[in-house]
């Protein structure tokens, strides 16, 4: 099943401004490199600017345009820990490694900033994150990952609140409590991605757009092809995700695509705002199938939410996103939806990252389920220290085990929409 959404009319993309760079080129011709890279998103910029950074010959090569995927379609929130529970990480991998890759994941948060500070990226960054109760139960579970963050992570970062201190916060009655970090945030995924696309081209990376690789040949020298060219390279690494599809079979049967979907209310004023959410904090429940939402910084809740196993984008979009929205703060039932999109973020049957080799000189990164802003980035940064001959920390994600989904490339999405069904259920009851 072909997997493709249009750029617009997201709110990043409609408010993007100018583009301050010429018109990327097309690959054309064959090109030689130490290293190429496939996907324009966080984790292949991020690889490429690291790489570059250390002396290596890059070229980027992305199907459509700079954060055209989830990197810059998504609801910018970067946030502690993995998709995958600290607890099932533990019987995957064991303790010392679930330990480790925790503390990778709040490096991650560090990587993010530290990129943002380096090359001045102005993507709108603002610090704090809050996992948000809907029902007693949440309550029990959100105090016992804090008992688990402080007691077994030394994590400090992060504190329970009630539902008076809650509303410093945000202010809804639906929310019974809530666990507040003040180390993650939330960001515009388009502008950061951008910013990284320029910080990588000032360290000498070339970055070829509308260039869809077909396929690649393996060997002691890599060769890369599209329509109008070929790229040879000493290493090559895969970072299309959900979009990569029979360029790396092997890979695409261990991830599927799957639709998250968002929208955008028109600016709001200054009171209206600080009534809703008067820390300008970021804001996810914690049920299976979640909401999540957040400012702009002209003052627009982006409300996030739904999910689509099926790849079909839902019949009126912006109506039924509205009406969840509404759920929360009664008080934007009178406001315009400016914008409303879909995008597809690659899951994997754990919801753990993942990350490896297929040959010694093919690295990969795919699979972060929905844990992507910061944790890209990092994939990006380790996976560029592992060609540069240190691989310990990118081997600790190589160490987590995957498996193909179920069912086949015809069987596996109706399995997946079925099992669904019992979550859905299950966050309603």
């Amino acid at each position: 099943m072909r997997l493709s959404f249009p750029a617009a009319p997201s709110y990043y993309a409609a408010t993007l401004g100018e583009p301050t760079h010429a018109p990327r080129p097309l690959l054309q011709g064959d090109q030689r490199a130490d290293v190429a890279v496939v996907g324009g998103g966080i984790a292949g910029l991020s690889a490429a600017l690291h790489l570059a950074k250390r002396g290596y010959r890059v070229a980027l090569l992305e199907a459509r345009f700079v954060g055209y995927g989830a990197s810059g379609r998504s609801g910018g929130q970067t946030i502690f820990g993995l998709a995958a529970s600290q607890k099932a990480l533990k019987a995957q991998v064991g303790s010392d490694d679930a330990h480790r890759l925790f503390k990778l994941s709040v490096e991650a948060l560090d990587c993010t900033r530290a990129l943002l500070e380096e090359y001045a990226i102005d993507c709108d960054y603002r610090p704090n994150h809050v996992h948000v109760a809907t029902k007693p139960r949440h309550l029990r579970e959100l105090e016992e990952w804090l008992r688990e963050l402080h007691d077994e992570y030394d994590y400090r970062s992060t504190a329970l609140l009630d539902r008076d201190r809650l509303r410093e916060h945000v202010r809804s009655d639906l929310y019974l409590g809530g666990l507040i970090d003040s180390r993650s945030g939330h960001l515009n995924p388009l502008k950061y991605t951008a910013g990284l696309a320029r910080a990588a081209e000032s360290e000498g990376v070339k970055i070829f757009e509308n260039s869809q690789v077909t396929s690649y040949t393996s060997g002691r020298e890599v060769t890369v092809r599209t329509a109008q060219g070929t790229v040879r390279c000493d290493h090559l690494i895969l970072c299309g995700n959900a979009y990569l599809r029979s360029v790396a079979p092997a890979l695409s049967r261990r991830i599927l695509g799957v639709g998250t979907y968002m929208i955008a209310t028109e600016p709001l004023d200054t009171a209206e705002v600080r009534a809703l959410l008067p820390s300008n904090a970021a804001i996810a429940d914690i049920n299976w199938i979640l909401d999540y939402f957040r400012l702009s910084a002209d003052n627009r809740l982006l409300f996030g939410g739904r999910v689509s196993y099926s790849a079909l984008q839902p019949p009126h979009l912006a109506e039924s996103m509205r009406k969840r929205l509404v759920r929360v703060f009664p008080s934007l039932k009178a406001a315009h939806i400016d914008y409303a999109w879909g995008g597809f973020l690659d899951i994997t049957l754990t919801r753990a990252p993942d990350f490896g080799r297929l040959e010694p000189n093919v690295f990969y990164l795919q699979g972060f389920s929905g844990h992507g802003m910061s944790l890209t980035g990092l994939g990006g940064k380790l996976v560029a220290e592992a060609i540069a001959g240190t691989a310990e920390s990118f081997d600790v994600f190589a160490r987590i085990p995957h498996r193909d989904f179920p069912g086949g490339a015809v069987l596996r999405r109706p399995s997946l929409v079925l099992a669904m069904l019992y979550y859905r259920l299950r966050d309603l009851l």
